[in-house]
């Protein structure tokens, strides 16, 4: 069942104010929400007491009493004043743009990382915010009686402090927990070190189509559909990123990532939830950018992602920005110009091409040999048929002949039967 909503934020010279606005949209209908109303006000910057000024406060109240709804979303980050003046004002349930994300988060979070993330970042937005229910009594208290105040004021901040060593307390095991994950993820990611496979994840806006894109090169591949990543036109549709092994049919290999997508304005309880969720993003020897080429605002969404990996410390590592979604604009494709490909992931010649350019940035480094394997080494001739790309076979009497394009790794454990 959806909720409906009035939907509003503050128009300033620092910020493309449309384009967020109608992203807060999108992120109210994945949050099964129904905007009904949208409200908005020029002003330099935010009123400190109540955000909006008092008028604009005021007229949100009669609009939310004419279209009977109860929750107000607000285009930015809320301080805990404003929010609470807002609520009062608006008689309303009050939610800014950062507890929307939250919420969205904690509905799609499903492993144990997400959901950790997720937990903890919610935990760190609710701590400054704490309210109690005993501060309008004290209030009422203090006008009437100094000592009376004074008393009921210290019970009710000794109750909110309990609750801020709580929370505290949470967060803390919480982040423990986190960290043992991320332990775990170093271990794998240097196993994989050792085996030489090359990395590459998907990163960009959310939906601009990451998962989509994933699930075409696994088709095109023959892999097992049950390997697919959930995919949907809404925003967020998963947060967990997922790993999948690729084998070319020169048997080349990758592990390709689909990461959580991004938004502008993300909170930042959130940002360094995603170093943990975009772990391999980091340790990638290549990146493809995802944009939607569909999209008008494609440029904004470029800028959300580079910031955003930057601050979360992903940098130095190649990419390939890929535009999405060229068939929606109408535009020619697959075409690759530089570092920049136009495609669509629903178009087999555009992965084609797509897997070529991951081919060509990644795997440069291997070599091209000629060996000679005696008969009784045949377990190498296994490990070349499963590793290699095996160009030419010839069987002679002293063994078995082959030209073989390799990896370094395997290069060197072969050197003792290389000819050429």
């Amino acid at each position: 069942m959806t909720v409906p909503v009035i939907i509003s934020g503050l128009e300033t010279e620092n910020e493309n104010f449309e384009y967020t606005m109608s992203e807060l949209s999108a992120l109210c209908e994945a949050n099964d929400m129904e905007v009904v109303q949208q409200i908005s006000q020029k002003l330099e910057h935010p009123v400190a007491a109540t955000y909006f000024g008092k008028g604009k406060a005021e007229e949100i109240f009669h609009e939310g009493e004419l279209h009977e709804v109860e929750t107000l979303i607000v285009n930015d980050e809320l301080t805990p004043t404003q929010l609470r003046n807002l609520e009062d004002i608006t008689e309303m349930r009050v939610v800014d743009r950062t507890a929307l994300i939250l919420e969205i988060f904690a509905s799609r979070a499903h492993t144990k990382e997400a959901k950790l993330q997720v937990q903890i970042a919610k935990l760190q937005y609710q701590l400054p915010r704490l309210r109690t229910s005993s501060i309008n009594k004290m209030d009422q208290q203090t006008a009437g009686n100094a000592g009376g105040g004074y008393t009921n004021r210290g019970s009710g901040e000794t109750k909110m402090e309990l609750n801020r060593r709580v929370i505290e307390k949470r967060i803390n095991n919480l982040s423990k927990e986190l960290k043992e994950i991320e332990a775990n993820q170093e271990t794998q990611s240097k196993l994989r070190d050792k085996s030489g496979i090359k990395t590459v994840a998907l990163v960009g806006y959310t939906n601009a189509g990451k998962s989509t894109t994933m699930n075409g090169l696994l088709k095109m591949l023959g892999q097992d559909p049950e390997k697919e990543v959930f995919e949907k036109d809404m925003l967020f549709a998963t947060l967990d990123t997922s790993v999948r092994k690729l084998k070319f049919n020169d048997n080349k290999e990758i592990l390709l990532s689909d990461t959580v997508g991004f938004v502008s304005k993300l909170p930042h309880q959130l940002v360094k939830a995603f170093r943990t969720t975009l772990y391999e993003a980091s340790k990638a020897d290549l990146l493809i950018q995802v944009i939607d080429g569909a999209d008008e605002h494609a440029k904004e969404m470029i800028e959300t992602t580079t910031s955003t990996l930057k601050e979360i410390g992903v940098t130095d590592i190649p990419m390939i920005y890929a535009y999405n979604k060229a068939d929606l604009a109408q535009i020619p494709y697959p075409i690759m110009e530089g570092d920049q490909l136009t495609y669509s992931a629903r178009d087999q010649k555009s992965l084609e091409l797509l897997i070529n350019v991951i081919k060509e940035k990644l795997f440069d480094d291997y070599q091209t040999h000629t060996y000679l394997l005696p008969f009784s080494e045949g377990r190498y001739l296994e490990v070349l048929n499963q590793e290699a790309n095996i160009l030419r076979t010839e069987y002679l009497a002293e063994g078995t002949k082959l030209e073989v394009e390799v990896n370094p790794i395997l290069a060197a454990k072969l050197k003792q039967f290389q000819i050429d």
